[in-house]
């Protein structure tokens, strides 16, 4: 059955807390690797999209947590 809201935002708080987290652990990774640090606008170009990547799992994230419930 649907999940009361109070469930829904802990869940959902801890999701983002986990992939944001995972998200900092593996774009700090990946920028040490030669292939980005070799060009400088592929540097850029990928702290770009390492420091916006997590936005949109993010929203999607938030706007499940503030879904309705059944009760509330």
């Amino acid at each position: 059955g649907p999940m009361p809201i109070r469930l829904r935002k802990l869940i959902g708080a801890v999701a983002l807390i986990i992939l944001v987290v995972t998200w900092a652990l593996v774009a700090m990774a990946l920028a040490q690797s030669p292939a980005v640090k070799a060009n400088g606008l592929i540097e850029v170009l990928y702290y770009v999209v390492a420091g916006l990547g997590w936005v949109l799992p993010g929203m999607l994230l938030v706007r499940w947590m503030s879904q309705p419930g059944v009760n509330g």
